[in-house]
This record gives structure tokens, C-alpha cells and sequence, in this order.
């Protein structure tokens, strides 16, 4: 008995050694994530002073007057809307707030001025939105590879003709799709003056797809409308159930279709939403939502215990393309530090017009919402990564 003993000994050393190793690991782990902060639902955000998080508080708050002075110039009443952009297929409301914004330091609020509670238009963010859904799709196998052609997928038409046919969820997320075709009413093209105001182009040859980049809504409404038949249910309804929801976003903002874009889904008609306000509609959202969703993003899609969009996804999101500017899966990038030279090469940002701005940077743990202002945000970043110590 003793022999046996002895012989299986190391063996059962071993095997108590393992087990406290495992534990002192899980032991770590739970301590590691206790120490991530996510905010409660709502309004349940907790402050944290500069100082207590690593900054600089004079100098934040110098970043932050700086922002103040920084109002865009476009008019409060949309005024300007059909001449910037064209013919208005949806609403717009009658006024805006005034530039406001947030500040999010290792996941506490360290400044927000202005109206961030105000509900307002955030254009083309909501494409970075429209790439989120795209990768929940994916996640969920409901799309086996990003690379696949969409028309392996959707039967309705707008992808039979042959260039049409070669186009993939990749190249409509990188903006190479070169879609060809008229959807709601406005064309692929952009050659009308009344139907794209001064973003009208100039007429060229269509490129081969995943050849060339063109930042184009027609075609992003291309890809929100295939999701739309893929998930047969109104992509806010998914947006809200896969991402605001969980991320404990509030009950105010709305993703508003154009008045002529329902379409039939399964015999239902089904409203299917724009990438952006260019010609009305579109997100509708508050600062502090916006910043929900950029934590998100910092966290690799993590909030608390639940992985909502997978890691994989965020990283191929901001990982840019072959083609055309700094740009991923509808995130604009600074991976050349052409964007924001004073920022890290690894901050990337949702943008629309105004300028509307959710910009991220995991290297300083950093989340920064700002809103109806007229740079592109290096000068603010810059001065608010001063004040990080």
C-alpha cells in the first residue's frame, strides 16, 4: 500500500498543484474584468475626476474650451440640407443642438459639455452602425464569409445583372462595390445637381468590383436593404436587440427610413434604412448613446459578460483595405496617421457630417463623442491626450 502510495504521488502533487494553479488563474481573470467599469443602464454613468484616472485636470479642461470655441458653421435649422446634399427623401428635423460632447476615461466620464442628451441627425455614423449589424450576421453564420457574393444570398433582383453579380459583403463594407443600379429613387451615379446638391460627380466608367473605392450612400443603402431580406425584420429592431439593448442605451434615438424606401419582406412591408442623413432620415441619437456604442468598440465588443459582436469582427472592422483612404469596414482609420497626425495609428473613429465624430483609442484607453463641430478633431485629440499623464 505504501509502494502505491508512493508511486502515484507525484502524480497527485501534480494534479493539486494544477488545480491551484487553475484557480489562482481564474482567481486573476475575475479580478482582471471586475476591474473593467461598464456603465449602468440609462443615466447610471459614473464621473470620475481627471486626476483620478491618470490626467491632467487643467489641461482637459483647456481641451475642452477649445472644443467649445469649435461650433460648426452649418445652420441650427437644416437650411442648407437639400443644397449640400439634394432632393430630401425623408425627414429632417427643425433644429439641432449646439456643439456638444463626452469625454470617456477608462470608461468613466471625465468631461461632457452641452446638450448631450439631445436627440439629432448623426449622418454617416450610422454607417459604422450598418458594419456593426453586418458583423452580428456574420457572428451568427446567418452569412458564412465576408467575402462571399451577396448575390449567393439575396434573390431580388439588384444583383442578377453580370458586375452586379461579382459583388461581395466585403466590398460593400470597404466601399469598392462599384453597385450598379437606382435605389428609392436616387442612382448609383451622382449626376444630378437637384437630386445630389454639390455632391453631384462627374460622370466616369464603372470599375471592376473590389477595384475601386467611392464613398457612395447609394450603395451603402444597397447593403442595409440586403441585411434587411437576410434578417426579415427592420434593421433597428436587430439594432435594438443585439446592441442598444444589451449596451443599456436609452429609449430616444430612432433610425428613421425614407418615406418611399418600405419594401416587401415575406409579404410584410418593412421599412429599410439609409447609411446616413443625406437625404433625410437616417440615425437619430443622443451624445451619450454615441458613446455606449464607441465603448463597445474600445472593449472588443464586450460589455460586461456578454460578447455582442465578436472580437474577430472588430479588429477585420478596423483593419484597412488595399483601396482608397485609412478606412475598414465603414470605420475611418489612422493606421497611416494621415487622419489625425497628433493621434495614436491605432484610434479609429465613426464620422458624418456636421461634423458628428465617436472617436476611439484603445492605446490610451480613450472614448471621445463630439458633436456639430467643424474640424476633423486632430486639434482636439491632440490637446485632450496632452492631459493624459
Amino acid at each position: 500500500m505504501k509502494r502505491t502510495l508512493h508511486r502515484f504521488l507525484p502524480f497527485l502533487l501534480a494534479g493539486l498543484l494544477a488545480c491551484q494553479t487553475n484557480s489562482g488563474t481564474t482567481s486573476q481573470t475575475a479580478t482582471s474584468n471586475a476591474k473593467v467599469y461598464y456603465p449602468g443602464s440609462g443615466d447610471y454613468w459614473e464621473t470620475r475626476k481627471p486626476e483620478q484616472v491618470g490626467m491632467d485636470a487643467e489641461l482637459l479642461a483647456q481641451a475642452v474650451a477649445y472644443a467649445q470655441t469649435q461650433e460648426t458653421k452649418r445652420p441650427k435649422d437644416f437650411s442648407d440640407q437639400e443644397q449640400i446634399f439634394g432632393k430630401l427623401l425623408g425627414a429632417i428635423p427643425k433644429d439641432r443642438a449646439s456643439t456638444n460632447g463626452i469625454i470617456l476615461k477608462n470608461g468613466y466620464i471625465v468631461a461632457e459639455w452641452g446638450d448631450t442628451k439631445a436627440v439629432d441627425p448623426t449622418y454617416s455614423i450610422a454607417k459604422s452602425f450598418l458594419s456593426t449589424i453586418l458583423g452580428i450576421t456574420i457572428d451568427k453564420g446567418m452569412i458564412k464569409d465576408v467575402h462571399d457574393p451577396v448575390a449567393n444570398y439575396i434573390k431580388d433582383g439588384g444583383y442578377d445583372a453580370e458586375h452586379n453579380r461579382k459583388i461581395t459583403w466585403h466590398h460593400h463594407a470597404q466601399q469598392t462595390s462599384e453597385w450598379e443600379g437606382e435605389l428609392f429613387g436616387k442612382s448609383h451615379t451622382f449626376v444630378d445637381k437637384e437630386e445630389f446638391g454639390s455632391g453631384e460627380r462627374k460622370p466616369r466608367e464603372l470599375k471592376e468590383p473590389g477595384t475601386f473605392y467611392e464613398y457612395n450612400d447609394v450603395r451603402i443603402n444597397r447593403l442595409s436593404l440586403s441585411l434587411l431580406r437576410l434578417w426579415k425584420k427592420p434593421l433597428p429592431e436587430v439594432l435594438r436587440e443585439q446592441i442598444m439593448n444589451p449596451i443599456g442605451a436609452s429609449n430616444t434615438w430612432k433610425y428613421l427610413p425614407y418615406k418611399n424606401s418600405y419594401v416587401d419582406v415575406d409579404g410584410k412591408q418593412m421599412p429599410s434604412v439609409s447609411g446616413g442623413t443625406r437625404w433625410g432620415g437616417g440615425l437619430w441619437i443622443n451624445t451619450r448613446d454615441e458613446a455606449r456604442f464607441g465603448y463597445l468598440f474600445l472593449r472588443n465588443g464586450r460589455w460586461k459578460d456578454k460578447q455582442l459582436v465578436s472580437e474577430k469582427w472588430v479588429k477585420q472592422a478596423t483593419t484597412p483595405g488595399p483601396i482608397g483612404p485609412d478606412y475598414g469596414y465603414l470605420w475611418w482609420l489612422n493606421t497611416q496617421k494621415k487622419q489625425w497626425p497628433s493621434a495614436p495609428a491605432t484610434s479609429y473613429a465613426a464620422l458624418g457630417a456636421g461634423s458628428n465624430t465617436i472617436w476611439v483609442d484603445p492605446e490610451h484607453d480613450l472614448v471621445v463623442v463630439w458633436r456639430w463641430h467643424q474640424t476633423n478633431g486632430d486639434e482636439f485629440f491632440k490637446r485632450i491626450l496632452a492631459a493624459v499623464k
